[in-house]
């Protein structure tokens, strides 16, 4: 889709762009550097768009007449726990090892900003959530899964379209490609807004 604006992806997630690839969508790429705080008495469930909100911040800069900016951020929820990064393989072999046998929920959270023809700020946020079942899984095999192909940059410690995706997940209700860390549908009509 031919756009009005030049779309600046700021992430420097793979699988955020090979999503935005598969959309048909032109565009860039820059990662930010956002310091990732979150208030203390902010809900877990607004996590994710609140870390999207810090990312355009961050990004703020880059916007002209003609550029966009698309940041997301994705968190993992195990009941009122939150399942980020693993600092190493340890602490995703212990995550998966919580969520093997449960239903969890996966949240994203994108926004994207931009400047109108007055050189008014204008941003759109919103988040995405998805419920995740994943089946029991033997200690061999997530050591295996972790060792072969490491989720370290991943939040809750897996990718769903890794081995795990194809042999644990159970039962998906809502967006595959939500919890793979960008809700296709619901940006791909958010950009659509900037359709030439």
């Amino acid at each position: 889709m031919e756009l009005t604006h030049q779309i600046i992806l700021a992430s420097a997630s793979p699988r955020r762009s090979e999503l935005m690839k598969a959309l048909g969508f032109d565009f860039i790429v820059r990662a930010t550097d956002a310091d990732e705080v979150l208030p203390d008495d902010l809900p877990h469930e607004a996590s994710a768009e609140y870390l999207a909100n810090l990312k355009a911040d961050a990004a703020r800069d880059w916007l002209s007449p003609k550029h966009l900016t698309l940041t997301a951020d994705s968190v993992v929820l195990l009941g009122d726990e939150w399942l980020g990064k693993p600092a190493d393989a340890a602490e995703a072999i212990e995550t998966l090892t919580k969520l093997c046998g449960n239903t969890h929920t996966v949240i994203t959270g994108f926004c994207i900003q931009h400047l109108n023809e007055e050189g008014v700020h204008l941003r759109h946020s919103e988040s995405v959530e998805t419920q995740v079942t994943l089946g029991e899984a033997s200690r061999a095999e997530i050591e295996h899964y972790v060792a072969t192909q490491p989720p370290l940059d991943r939040a809750g410690s897996y990718g769903i379209q890794d081995w795990i995706g194809w042999a644990k997940v159970l039962r998906i209700e809502g967006s595959y490609s939500n919890v793979m860390g960008l809700p296709t549908a619901e940006v791909y009509e958010a950009l659509s807004a900037f359709k030439a």
